[in-house]
């Protein structure tokens, strides 16, 4: 049987792709500088004797070819680089990068594609159809590696008929999976403003204008965005995480500089929000004697699962962990380039549970003290292949 094959193989490599995992939590990179992630991938590809194609610089596209008769194509992403985080410190596999850190599990993604093409490679004998790896740079930063790779061929010659990912889900235990067909992440726009007025003395607010009381207009002003002009049955976000004013207690200064985030799920609604927002936020600083430049750096686009190929998914995740092991998500507001792919083919991004708590592994993804409970590595190599494979006819 199938799935005894797969998981009985995934038992055998469990303890090698823990491995894998803490040398690359161990040495991370910062997005589109993943060399020697890459070269460590590339390594093991060639142990396998499997055929690798370098993208986007330090990305890596692979093939392996089942030897049974068949044509079907389908693609497994992972993604390799770390964030600008500071890891806590007493972790035997902690980073040695000081201030770059795998805090939001792409180590484990990358490890565990690495242990599927070891499981695939292992079967290819026994099946038919094509499946191809792609190992991606830079998913936490703008433009997305994804979007790099696409660009670049990575979903051509031989064209997927699907693509899956999974991405590793603090809220969910260690052993369980969870999907969602349809919409399922927001797009993810950057926002850079900058409010300029006449700084001066704070004693002396006549003779100047305040471009610190226009900012915090424009920021109040601006989540009417959300509140009255989204329609109420569209997720909308809109938050900012960062003001600069280079003032003082009794100083106002010349500007204010603020950086944020725009998230929706409807690309018409996303492209007129960018113009309200920054109509609305020019009126407001002209009106009170000053400017504002607002730049919205365009992001991921929204992220949906193929109905059908998710569907199909859930059902082979159910046959192979058991139907108390798999969930449903709700919509998640965050972004992923995963997105890009999502745009061009059939795809299908699923969860991978992580947590446990009574090893007290709760954090969150992008904090200094994340980390995942290696249990999940027993499944998420193994079912990655038991989906591939099943999803080419196998």
């Amino acid at each position: 049987m199938l799935k005894e094959s797969i998981q009985a193989l995934a038992q055998t490599i469990f303890s090698e792709i823990v491995d894998t995992r803490r040398h690359l939590h161990a040495n991370p990179e910062l997005s589109f500088q993943e060399y020697n992630t890459s070269v460590f991938v590339k390594e093991k590809l060639d142990a396998l004797g499997i055929a690798w194609e370098e993208m986007a610089n330090t990305g890596i596209v692979a093939l392996i070819k089942g030897e049974q008769v068949g044509d079907g194509v389908i693609a497994l992403r992972a993604d390799m680089d770390a964030l600008p985080i500071k890891e806590v410190e007493g972790r035997t596999y902690g980073s040695k990068n000081i201030g770059v850190m795998h805090a939001c599990g792409h180590d484990v993604h990358t490890s565990s594609l690495l242990g599927t093409a070891k499981i695939l490679a292992s079967l290819k004998n026994q099946f038919a159809g094509t499946v191809k790896l792609i190992f991606q740079p830079g998913e936490e930063k703008l433009p997305g590696g994804a979007s790099i790779m696409i660009k670049e061929g990575a979903l051509e010659n031989p064209k997927p008929q699907a693509i899956i990912g999974q991405h590793v889900m603090p809220l969910i235990d260690a052993g369980k999976v969870g999907f969602r067909a349809g919409k399922y992440m927001a797009s993810t726009d950057e926002l850079y403003v900058t409010v300029k007025g006449k700084g001066g003395h704070g004693a002396q607010p006549q003779q100047n204008i305040d471009p610190i009381v226009i900012t915090a207009h424009i920021i109040t002003a601006l989540q009417q965005i959300v509140s009255r002009v989204a329609d109420p049955k569209m997720p909308t976000v809109l938050s900012f995480g960062k003001i600069n004013a280079e003032g003082a207690t009794n100083v106002i200064p010349n500007e204010v500089k603020l950086e944020g985030t725009f998230r929706t799920f409807d690309e018409e609604w996303r492209k007129e929000a960018h113009k309200k927002m920054k109509k609305m936020a020019e009126g407001i600083a002209e009106s009170m004697g000053g400017s504002c430049d607002f730049e919205v750096r365009h992001g991921y686009p929204y992220l949906v699962n193929n109905e059908a190929l998710t569907k199909e998914a859930r059902g082979y995740a159910v046959e192979y962990l058991g139907q108390e092991n798999v969930l449903d998500l709700d919509l998640w507001m965050a972004g992923e380039d995963f997105a890009f792919y999502s745009q061009v083919t059939d795809a299908c991004f699923y969860r991978l549970g992580t947590r446990n708590e009574e090893k007290g592994i709760t954090a969150s993804v992008h904090t200094p003290d994340f980390d995942v409970d290696e249990k999940a590595l027993s499944i998420s190599t193994g079912l990655m292949a038991y989906i591939a494979l099943k999803r080419l006819g196998n």
